[in-house]
């Protein structure tokens, strides 16, 4: 079969390309913008990719056209496509009708985590002989791939995939994952976000309980007992196995936290095992567990399990070190809603608390997400640096919608606002010293900053 992929380019809809390319397909594709990294990954496949979405790529005459949900009306080729009644299907139901239909599917869906405990799950798995197909919004440093069928030279029923509540595409408003047909599911959290298509955090519970009920009976849901959202989902009905992770009162998992970041799982009161590895941060901990929790329900013994963590490598954009120049050290971090962004900062500021670092924590932020671009976690963001010791924030009133330095203006002397780049960087540089920490912090390219501090720094 020939699809044509509109929206290659993004996260998701490369991943597809390349499981399509790996199933046997002839894949094309298009997007606005075509360029490095992905371009050159989807390249590296064999696949053809064509800038912009031109009316004449009908001309390709493919089996199927996949749409990403970046394309909406008034599209010129998703017009053409529509006009002559072509055959087009969502990339989320593609995946769903054509990879996962007969796997034993893992998902990991939540506000927070999504593709650290997808990262964790899949390198459990291959860890215990497993080898999974995975689909993640990242790329994990165990497999150095976001996504692949199958393990090399295997033929395994077990697929891992992040299961994202964003809508599905212009013409199938619900969340992309009620089309995954899990088995194995994880809810790891649930908070208000994408306040772009969800007008309250009600009608994202709606999403998240269509997502329990397409889970089978002899499936299982795996909730964090400690998120009265996800405690309301499933009041609404759940007809498969559940099990609990979490603090509270009850849970099936929880877990005894160490000083030097290890942690001893326990399961049903007992503990089962103990996780000694280089991550830090409650929420990579409790990312963990789910993690655990789900990798056991398809026989893997939780001490496995704990010892394969002990070599996960967490994934590219998750406090990835960029570099480190005169005792200065830049990470590269996704976070860009404000409890991720306390998560980030205060794990890292955690981390610095049982060594004999000095050094600050300068955070850099660009609120750039379409919730942030609404206005809407603004005045969330100061509680959310409070572990920073400095905070430089990137963001022009005309992209923002809303004046950045008017949000930061609470924190005082220790936080500014900038609409230049290079004025920012030189702010960054003068103020940091050796045995300092810049966490920059965006789920964009940031105008790659991080080269540019790195290369500043070494000036």
């Amino acid at each position: 079969m020939h699809i044509h992929i509109l929206g290659i380019c993004g996260t998701f809809m490369g991943g597809l390309a390349v499981l399509a390319k790996e199933a046997g397909h002839r894949v094309t594709g298009c997007d606005a913008n075509v360029y490095p990294p992905m371009s050159t990954q989807l390249e590296a496949q064999g696949i053809e990719l064509i800038q912009g979405f031109g009316p004449e790529q009908i001309e390709l005459n493919p089996d199927l056209y996949v749409i990403g949900n970046v394309v909406s009306r008034g599209n010129p080729l998703i017009e053409a496509i529509m006009n002559r009644n072509l055959p087009m299907v969502s990339g989320p139901q593609w995946i769903g009708d054509h990879i996962l239909k007969d796997k034993w599917v893992l998902s990991v869906a939540g506000t927070h985590g999504k593709t650290t405990t997808s990262a964790m799950v899949a390198w459990i798995l291959e860890h215990a002989g497993y080898a999974p197909g995975f689909l993640i919004g990242g790329i994990p440093q165990n497999f150095g791939i976001s996504a692949r069928l199958t393990g090399p030279g295997a033929q395994s029923e077990f697929f891992v995939i992040e299961a994202d509540e964003y809508d599905t595409a212009f013409f199938d408003k619900r969340s992309k994952f009620v089309h995954y047909h899990s088995k194995t599911a994880i809810l790891n959290n649930l908070e208000y976000d994408h306040a772009d298509i969800f007008p309250d955090i009600g009608a994202i519970e709606t999403q998240f309980h269509h997502l329990v009920r397409t889970v089978p009976g002899i499936g299982r849901v795996i909730a964090n007992a400690d998120e009265a959202s996800l405690q309301r989902v499933l009041k609404r009905g759940c007809w498969s196995e559940q099990e609990s992770f979490g603090s509270a009162d009850g849970a099936d998992w929880g877990m005894t936290e160490h000083a030097d970041g290890s942690f001893d799982v326990i399961f049903q009161g007992a503990k089962a095992a103990t996780v000694n590895w280089q991550l830090s941060g409650k929420h990579n901990r409790s990312n963990a567990l789910a993690a655990i929790a789900a990798a056991r329900h398809v026989g893997v013994p939780i001490e496995i399990a704990a010892q394969a963590l002990a070599g996960f490598q967490s994934v590219k954009r998750r406090m990835e070190v960029r570099g480190t120049v005169n005792g200065i050290t830049v990470y590269d971090d996704f976070a860009h809603h404000p409890t991720a962004i306390e998560t980030t900062v205060g794990g890292l500021r955690q981390k610095l608390r049982g060594t004999d670092s000095a050094g600050r924590i300068l955070a850099v932020l660009e609120p750039r997400s379409n919730t942030m671009k609404l206005g809407t976690m603004k005045d969330a963001l100061p509680g959310s640096l409070k572990d920073a010791d400095l905070v430089f924030g990137f963001g022009s009133e005309k992209a923002l919608g809303w004046k950045l330095g008017d949000a930061l203006k609470t924190m005082g002397d220790i936080a500014s606002a900038y609409d230049d780049l290079d004025i920012m960087v030189k702010a960054i540089v003068a103020a940091a010293r050796p045995g300092d920490h810049i966490i920059v912090m965006s789920n964009g390219g940031f105008g790659g900053v991080h080269q540019k501090l790195l290369e500043a720094l070494a000036q």
